[in-house]
């Protein structure tokens, strides 16, 4: 997948949008990157001198991708729902992700009961640790926000 599908089935933008291409989509996983670079607009406060990804945007990322092996498999009708973050645990951090990385998300659907969705997910940098996560989110239709 492509991003202009990816744009398609996510409602994120620049600079929020963190997933840029899908290489494998299963039934229940998803294979993803992220390519970081030295313009990203958070590099500028994080931190100066000492370019570092905020973990909390590598938890969206695979969360981004989590909702893109959703949307694909799980809903007949993406445009009509949204998908948000419910819970997160034992989220760890390997490494640090630096500009020139490529981060790999890899994203396990654990769970699914009616609207509620139970994911693992990693991300890595050439082979290497960086992210991991367990994490529950709800679908919501849209008209209910």
């Amino acid at each position: 997948m492509r991003i202009e599908e990816i744009k398609s089935l996510l409602p994120h933008r620049y600079p929020f949008l963190l997933v840029d291409r899908v290489l494998e989509l299963g039934e229940k996983n998803i294979v993803a990157i992220k390519n970081v670079t030295s313009n990203e607009e958070f590099f500028n406060g994080h931190f100066p001198g000492a370019a570092v990804m905020p973990g909390v945007l590598q938890v969206e990322a695979l969360a981004q991708a989590g909702c893109l092996l959703t949307l694909k498999n799980k809903i007949d009708n993406p445009d009509e729902v949204i998908i948000v973050f419910s819970g997160i645990k034992n989220a760890r951090f390997r490494r640090p992700v630096v500009p020139g990385d490529q981060l790999r998300l890899e994203v396990e659907l654990v769970s699914s009961r009616r609207n509620f969705l139970t994911m693992g997910g990693k991300a890595t940098v050439d082979g290497d640790m960086a992210c991991e996560i367990e994490a529950t989110a709800a679908i919501v239709p849209k008209d209910k926000l």
